[in-house]
């Protein structure tokens, strides 16, 4: 006798009643569609962020070329 059959008898044979979902099947689908265009709306609103705040151009230090810097090709060691 194998006992992973006989707990599966045991475990179902107390469940008399099915457990109903608090809404339709159809609105959990309308639930996340809502959610993500929620997201996608956060998402929209920071566009175009990066150019405001970007460094511009001959602002930075060594290469103007390269607004974020790579001190250590141009300077030598001058920085820490």
């Amino acid at each position: 006798m194998s006992f992973t059959p006989t707990v599966a008898t045991l475990a179902t044979a107390g469940t008399g009643k099915l457990r109903e979902l608090p809404m339709p099947p159809w609105a959990f689908g309308v639930l996340a569609f809502a959610c993500f265009i929620v997201l996608l709306g956060v998402l929209w609103s920071f566009r175009h962020t990066a150019a405001k705040y970007d460094t511009p151009a001959g602002a930075g230090h060594g290469d103007s070329r390269d607004a974020r810097g790579s001190y250590g090709a141009t300077d030598h060691g001058a920085h820490h």
